[in-house]
């Protein structure tokens, strides 16, 4: 008999409601367009009149304040401590997504951890978890990503330190590179992750940390058989290279693993771009790296300026620069292996999907005859189409990333690699879903047109019943099938 009450309106997203312990107060996060979650929202603290459902009343606010973040300064996951005294959140004001507490009682905030890491993630979608109470509320934990590779950290609210979960070296967890949605047991000091590494499948963990540092780590679950050995793996390796402006840019290197054969010279190299673009490749378990390095490729994960886990200014470099940043990063990654002895420059392909199949694409017309080959998975060819029909969520992203329009409509034209297409030269891959309504197939039936008229050597797989990325059986082995026959031809035996 009771309807749904709006508690806060005005604003264009609303995410991470947390109450706290007294049931009195309701925490928030919000943006407006044409921001993004990690452009700049607000940390707001709804303060409610305590009706009694019961009454036939819902409860509604009456006094509302915002306690963190701006327009540029973005805030995530806010998480009030069991007893009520402190509120956690995460906000990058100081440059970098570090760990905040304010005081509920003096109304102050503080850093916790200020250090250059990232304790945060990009929030696509709601439910993104970096921090977890004790049940005593004398802990917070929470995950830093140094260099893309995560840590489970503690922080003491008492003694105001930090420290890593068991340890300098991590002790029992040292095994896992990738933690994810961290969450705490209401009794007692247990929590429970997501895990993995580049050699170690998801699990299921719960970590109880013990006197002395001592940890205990149990496995619940595992995502995968795990019947292959450790030496089947390739370990990523961190890597900074000089960008051709001067800048820094980052990725992840693997080298080919299979100890069933032994390669001769500098291997193949495939440069893979993540999508996004505002993410981030990690050390975590990616069965599709492991594919080509069990097959004498190696890998580059790039993380190109615009990526996150490097700081607010290294994600913002992108911002008016996709299309550039990212492909002049995969490039100078590419060039800087190959200097380094680390791959073949004459064997050298170029990999992505979404976000990254655009920049697989941009970097066939710019670069022509660098990349012995491209791989492109529903890659956005069309800017304008994909501003006018992409979601609320994503409705005015490209404002940041090219400009707004009509006013940048001239850069969305040179930046669209639809209008130049009849520039492609080398051989390409193109792989889409059917009913992809993220990336639709007529992006992907333009490019292919044009590469048909001019009789570029090509591929063209559409897969019936698959959407932005594959779902069926069926279609992922026919795809790697698709790509490592392709690789042969153009790439190996050429």
């Amino acid at each position: 008999r009771l309807w749904p009450q709006k508690l806060a309106e005005g604003d264009d997203f609303y995410m991470q409601p947390a109450w706290h312990p007294s049931g009195r107060v309701l925490a928030f996060v919000s943006w407006r367009h044409p921001n993004m979650p990690w452009d700049g929202t607000r940390l707001h603290l709804a303060h409610l009149n305590g009706a009694d459902p019961a009454s036939g009343e819902l409860p509604r606010v009456v006094r509302l304040e915002t306690v963190a973040g701006s327009d540029r300064v973005a805030t995530f996951q806010p998480a009030f401590s069991p007893d009520g005294r402190w509120l956690a959140y995460v906000s990058d004001e100081s440059g970098w997504p570090n760990v905040y507490l304010y005081d509920l009682e003096q109304k102050k905030a503080a850093p916790a951890h200020p250090e250059p890491a990232d304790h945060g993630v990009p929030a696509w979608r709601q439910g993104a978890r970096t921090l977890a109470w004790s049940a005593d509320s004398r802990r917070l934990y929470f995950l830093r990503n140094d260099q893309a590779f995560t840590q489970l950290w503690a922080y003491d609210v008492e003694r105001r330190h930090a420290a890593r979960v068991g340890g300098p070296d991590g002790g029992p967890l040292s095994p896992y590179t990738a933690l994810h949605q961290i969450a705490a047991s209401p009794d007692g000091e247990q929590l429970a992750v997501l895990a993995s590494s580049s050699g170690i499948p998801w699990r299921v963990l719960t970590v109880e940390p013990g006197l002395a540092g001592a940890v205990q780590v149990k496995v619940w679950r595992r995502s995968e058989a795990e019947d292959l050995p450790p030496a089947w793996f390739s370990r990523p390796e961190p890597r900074r290279w000089a960008t051709a402006g001067g800048q820094d840019a980052f990725g992840l290197y693997y080298p080919p693993a299979n100890p069933g054969f032994r390669g001769e010279g500098r291997p193949p190299l495939i440069v893979r771009v993540h999508g996004g673009p505002t993410a981030q490749a990690s050390a975590e378990w990616n069965p599709a790296i492991q594919f080509f390095t069990s097959r004498g490729y190696a890998v580059l994960e790039v993380n190109y300026r615009g990526s996150t886990g490097y700081g607010r200014a290294y994600m913002d470099a992108l911002k008016g620069n996709w299309g550039v940043y990212d492909v002049e990063d995969a490039v100078s990654g590419a060039r800087a292996m190959s200097e380094a002895g680390l791959a073949d420059p004459e064997r050298l392909v170029i990999m992505g999907g979404s976000a990254g199949g655009y920049t697989v694409l941009r970097a066939l017309i710019t670069h022509p005859g660098f990349f012995r080959a491209g791989i492109c998975l529903f890659g956005v060819a069309n800017l304008f189409t994909l501003a006018a029909e992409t979601h609320k969520f994503e409705e005015r992203y490209m404002d940041s990333m090219i400009g707004p329009l009509p006013q940048a409509a001239a850069l969305y034209r040179e930046r669209s690699p639809i209008f130049f297409a009849d520039r492609i030269q080398d051989p390409v891959a193109i792989f889409q879903g059917d009913e992809d309504q993220v990336v639709p197939k007529n992006q992907s039936d333009s490019v292919v047109e044009v590469l048909r008229r001019r009789g570029v050597a090509h591929e063209y797989h559409v897969y019936q019943g698959e959407g932005h990325g594959w779902r069926k059986r069926e279609t992922i082995e026919a795809y790697y099938a698709s790509v490592e026959s392709f690789l042969r031809r153009h790439v190996i035996f050429a």
